[in-house]
């Protein structure tokens, strides 16, 4: 295993995904990227904006202070789009062997009503992916 991508969005299943990750690169000596997409939705207001590059951009930064305490250099990739399809393009593109994702602990009807970007990556992706709980 040589690179490990972790999708991040600043809360504490995303940081469970980052440590998981940590521990996953360290015996490998693998490198790890951060992925913090920007959600894009076709309508008359494409972007949230509540959840906006800024938002991604600082949430990015955290994530690496987090990993370079640890040790660890890092990439960080900020795309707009849809996050789980994003998740895995990046992944096939950039060659990586596995990519972490955080489970935000949703429920049935908050899963149909919004989507779980987890379970989506989880269930396409074409790398091994790991769930952080």
């Amino acid at each position: 295993m040589k690179r490990i991508l972790v999708a991040y969005d600043g809360g504490e299943p995303a940081q469970k995904a980052l440590r998981a990750a940590m521990e996953l690169a360290r015996p490998f000596d693998a490198a790890i990227s951060v992925v913090s997409v920007v959600p894009q939705r076709i309508g008359r207001s494409p972007t949230d904006p509540w959840d906006d590059r800024e938002v991604h951009a600082t949430e990015l930064l955290e994530a690496k202070r987090m990993l370079v305490e640890a040790g660890f250099e890092t990439e960080l990739i900020e795309p707009a789009g849809d996050p789980a399809l994003s998740i895995e393009r990046i992944a096939d593109a950039g060659g990586f062997d596995m990519v972490v994702v955080g489970s935000r602990g949703l429920g049935s009807i908050e899963r149909f009503l919004q989507g779980s970007v987890s379970e989506h990556v989880a269930t396409h992706a074409h790398q091994t992916v790991v769930v952080a709980r």
